[in-house]
């Protein structure tokens, strides 16, 4: 499974893509920083971060998208500009048909470092090491991306199976509402008819 995993931010967009093997191996293909300067008008600084995954996701073709899932923070405006970079790169993956799936900060350190409340060179050391690397990858937006992908990776089983049953009691429950409501027009078609056939 290829995973593209990205940690998104307006004034850095970490992206990366890993593979999985058998058991936990993981192998990093690519990773890279998309930055725009804080000077650029919002609507282009989206526009070069989705221009960007375009491209990620045009030359690597991965299975699946792992996008870090947005929290409040203490700044609002910084939580609005990553749940934007966020969403651009999830419009970018769903008109490939790609899936794209979130997961949580917490949920990422715990996965890669054993405790959701690791800090960023924490992450950082254990991808290093999980991943083989030489040398520590940099920005800390390049690790956590990777971080993500690997997270997923481990974890991405679990995920899918949580949202195939979702799906499906969705569907049965739509279905007993369909004969529900089928049940109630029978009915009262059953009663006009009797109604009909005594006054005749």
């Amino acid at each position: 499974m290829r995973v593209m995993g990205v940690d998104p931010g307006l004034t850095r967009c970490g992206i990366a893509l890993v593979e999985s093997g058998r058991g936990r191996n993981v192998t990093a293909l690519d990773v890279d920083v998309v930055r725009t300067p804080t000077d650029m008008e919002l609507a282009d600084r989206l526009l070069a971060i989705y221009t960007a995954a375009s491209h990620w996701l045009d030359v690597h073709q991965p299975d699946v998208v792992a996008i870090e899932r947005v929290f409040a923070q203490n700044q609002v405006s910084t939580a609005m500009g990553t749940a934007q970079a966020g969403g651009v790169v999830a419009l970018a993956a769903g008109q490939r048909n790609v899936p794209v799936r979130f997961h949580t900060p917490s949920e990422v350190k715990a996965a890669v470092t054993g405790s959701g409340r690791a800090d960023k060179a924490q992450v950082t050391m254990m991808v290093t090491r999980i991943l083989g690397m030489q040398t520590k990858p940099k920005p800390a937006d390049a690790a956590d991306a990777l971080a993500l992908a690997i997270c997923h990776c481990w974890r991405g089983a679990t995920t899918e199976k949580m949202i195939a049953a979702q799906r499906k009691a969705e569907e049965l429950a739509r279905r007993h509402r369909e004969r529900v409501a089928q049940a109630s027009v029978d009915r009262a078609t059953s009663s006009k008819r009797s109604r009909a056939g005594g006054a005749a």
